[in-house]
């Protein structure tokens, strides 16, 4: 019976041949069969980068696509025409394996690191054997090109492909160190507007055919894009971030999974040279090397911000931490009010999704239509007013997001609160409880109104009540809860 011969998937770097690899060379050299893909045109790249460790006997499999980016009359469109392409292909490679003949599948760059090898390799080694021999990729190259180093210490490298929505590229080029885009070609128009549009179009660098003699670099903004061919990336290198901006930055972390955590934030965090926040809060932010932490307790807001400043003008650059938005009750106003006595100092307020948009989201859309939001908490403002604009938003007909509504020394509030809404609400309106939203310990119920008990509700809650208009129904998913944009006339 004949052995059965090996598959090699040949990685044989971005161009140069060389940078092929000592063992790409002399596993190229012993195949019996070299198979290498191409366009309709006939030109194989990886056949070229290979040619000098070809030999005279080689069997030569020339895959060539049917399509690349044309139109094509297949019944199956783009999409049926490949399948039938790698299916035959397959079975070409196949027949040299079956008859014991090891073959080299050759592959630009790293075979498993977008390649075209991929597509036969899930088909083959169903049924034989395969070795890998890894290539230097592309974006491996293109660094050398601009001779810089893409990331450092704990700084993070993002790979994009081209073909990305706009509205995906933006979002995570803005949310990340460094970054390569790949796939470029007809793509590039849409790269360089995600790269405007997420501020750093003038971090980035063009770099077409590395390491090849048709190599050329350029600034990202300064290509023209009818030029752009497919073998070509962006690239945003880690050390070309800016340098930490300097004065306060007021950061809001969202109400606490870490997904809610806007791209803006975290860029603010890892600038930062100083933390300054609620112990609590504070391990929420991963930990980086020479960034300094102050926590404290919840209640030292005065002295937080004091700190801020002072460390401000020190040259320090800040971010103060809060949850939610920092904007609503929270560390902005204590930030902003104690930056009056430091004319030096600039602060800057960074938004974040709050803790009444996390709930709410949680049943539905229970802040449809017009609310109030109100703190219970009577530490820095007396009873009597809070009660008066609990009366007043009630008799308005306003939904209500209660936030602070208890704490370890505040355990009558809810009680009051509830007592004197039942002179404006039905009994029956909906009331959202959202304990800990996106963290560990997360607790969503709806209850009615007059059935509020206060033991269900602490320092980590906040509710949502309803007006006359909000609707309460269950559904396979659980409660679900709105209001209505429209409003009787």
């Amino acid at each position: 019976m004949t052995k059965r011969g090996t598959l090699f998937g040949v990685g044989l770097g971005p161009g140069d041949p060389e940078l092929v690899t000592v063992k790409a060379a002399r596993v190229i050299g012993d195949a019996d069969v070299v198979a290498y893909h191409s366009a309709r045109h006939g030109r194989s790249i990886a056949r070229a980068i290979a040619a000098p460790y070809l030999r005279p006997g080689h069997i030569e499999e020339h895959l060539i696509y049917p399509v690349t980016t044309e139109a094509t009359d297949h019944p199956g469109g783009y999409a049926g025409a490949l399948q039938d392409f790698y299916a035959e292909a397959t079975e070409r490679i196949a027949a040299h394996l079956d008859a014991g003949r090891d073959v080299a599948l050759l592959a630009e760059g790293d075979p498993l690191f977008y390649s075209s090898y991929m597509h036969l390799h899930t088909r083959l080694t169903q049924r034989f054997n395969a070795v890998i021999v890894p290539g230097v990729t592309s974006v491996s190259a293109a660094a050398a090109a601009i001779a810089t180093p893409l990331v450092a210490g704990d700084q993070v490298l993002s790979v994009l492909p081209g073909t990305l929505s706009l509205a995906e590229l933006t979002h995570r080029l803005a949310d990340t160190d460094a970054a390569v885009v790949l796939k470029l070609g007809r793509s590039y128009p849409a790269v360089r507007e995600a790269l405007s549009l997420a501020g750093r179009l003038g971090e980035a660098v063009y770099v077409e055919r590395a390491s090849t003699p048709g190599q050329r670099v350029s600034p990202a903004a300064e290509v023209d894009a009818t030029s752009v061919p497919y073998f070509s990336l962006a690239l945003l290198p880690g050390g070309h971030r800016a340098e930490p901006a300097g004065g306060v930055a007021v950061v809001g972390l969202g109400p606490g999974g870490a997904d809610w955590m806007t791209p803006q934030c975290r860029r603010e965090l890892a600038a930062a040279t100083d933390l300054i926040g609620y112990r609590r809060y504070l391990d929420r932010v991963p930990v980086r090397d020479a960034q300094r932490r102050h926590p404290s307790d919840n209640t030292d807001e005065t002295a937080r911000a004091r700190l801020a400043c002072e460390l401000a003008e020190q040259g320090r650059a800040v971010a103060v931490v809060s949850s939610g938005d920092p904007g609503v009750f929270a560390m902005a106003t204590a930030v902003l009010e104690e930056a009056k006595q430091w004319p030096g100092v600039r602060v800057r307020v960074v938004p974040a999704m709050t803790a009444a948009q996390a709930v709410a989201s949680r049943v539905g859309a229970p802040l449809g239509h017009d609310y109030a939001v109100i703190s219970l908490s009577d530490r820095l403002k007396p009873w009597r007013v809070i009660a008066a604009r609990l009366s007043a938003a009630a008799a308005a007909d306003l939904v209500l997001a209660i936030y602070n509504p208890a704490s370890t020394t505040r355990t009558w509030q809810v009680a009051a609160m509830r007592d004197l809404l039942l002179a404006h609400r039905d009994p029956g309106t909906p009331v959202v409880i959202g304990r800990d939203v996106s963290g560990p310990g997360e607790q969503v119920r709806v209850v009615r109104l007059a059935d509020l008990d206060p033991a269900d509700v602490d320092m980590r809650c906040l509710l949502i009540i309803g007006s006359s208009q909000t609707q309460w129904y269950s559904s396979d998913s659980g409660d679900r809860v709105f209001t209505p944009r429209r409003y009787p006339g």
